[in-house]
């Protein structure tokens, strides 16, 4: 009988500690698009390398070095770091809901950003208005510059209750006859296990990086092949924050306007290789 692999406990961003999960590592490997080769080659190297309190960062760090290694192409190691790409857009100053909005009119929403309403108690301001058939949808986005920061039992109580307050308004004349009306919550990182709880029960959309499976911001970033800039490996930092102060920090910007590489100092040579990246890495995700 072969004898059962002792538990490693691994170290996450918050400091709590859990027994590192193979499974979980070869499913994130296997999302970013990486081949079956690749895939163990990595897995058997972390194995290896693994020790009682080593980090979560540092595990990702060693898997994405090995995976631009073994790899062929970029796409993978791209793909597979696009929830810290999707954080790095905090310091360029683009907004978040900008961003998530961006999602929403690709999948055939009408939206309006920051909009006032006015409830019966007071007014509120609506990080994002999406309206499609018969759906309206109010959404709340927070965006942490963390990885370990969550949202809150606290957001999930205030934006309830500004819904609620909205509500009783008829959402200041927005809502039409026999539209359904949602309120969503949706952050680049998660929800503490108290705020997804509430959620539920309060019958909100508690969309996450990872959660609900299916329907998670990661899902639905790769569904619309809506990918940052930052997660590009052809790009130098300085290089990305050269198009990013343009206004551009999609990858399909640059797809749109491939004149905006070379005038902002990239050569021909250059602009080319990082065209061709965006053409392997952003490619709808189907399920």
């Amino acid at each position: 009988m072969q004898e059962k692999k002792a538990e490693v406990l691994i170290k996450k961003l918050d400091g709590t500690v859990q027994p590192f999960d193979e499974e979980k590592l070869r499913l994130s490997l296997d999302r970013s698009g990486a081949s079956p080769g690749a895939i163990e080659y990595i897995v058997t190297h972390i194995n290896n390398e693994l020790s009682e309190g080593m980090t979560t960062s540092h595990i990702y760090k060693r898997a994405y070095k090995l995976l631009k290694e073994k790899e062929e192409t970029s796409a993978p190691a791209a793909r597979y770091s696009l929830k810290r790409a999707v954080m790095e857009l905090g310091p360029t100053g683009f907004p978040f809901e900008r961003f998530v909005g961006e999602i929403f009119k690709i999948k055939g929403y009408k939206i309006t950003l920051g909009s006032i309403l006015e409830g019966v108690c007071a007014s509120h301001e609506i990080d994002i208005l999406a309206e499609k058939g018969d759906e309206l949808v109010l959404i709340e986005t927070k965006f942490h510059n963390e990885l370990k920061v969550k949202s809150d039992l606290k957001v999930a109580l205030y934006v309830r209750a500004r819904y609620d307050d909205l509500e009783k308004n008829n959402f200041t004349g927005q809502l039409k006859e026999k539209q359904k009306h949602q309120c969503w919550i949706i952050t680049n990182t998660s929800f503490t296990k108290n705020a997804a709880k509430y959620g539920k029960c309060a019958n909100m959309e508690m969309i996450g990086w990872s959660r609900p499976v299916g329907r998670s911001l990661q899902d639905l970033i790769e569904e619309t092949a809506l990918h940052p800039l930052t997660c590009l490996t052809a790009l130098s930092v300085s290089e990305k924050n050269n198009i990013l102060k343009t206004g551009n920090v999609l990858c399909r910007d640059v797809k749109n306007n491939p004149s905006l590489l070379e005038s902002t100092g990239l050569s021909s040579k250059k602009a080319s290789s990082v065209l061709e990246e965006i053409s392997r890495v952003c490619v709808p995700r189907t399920h």
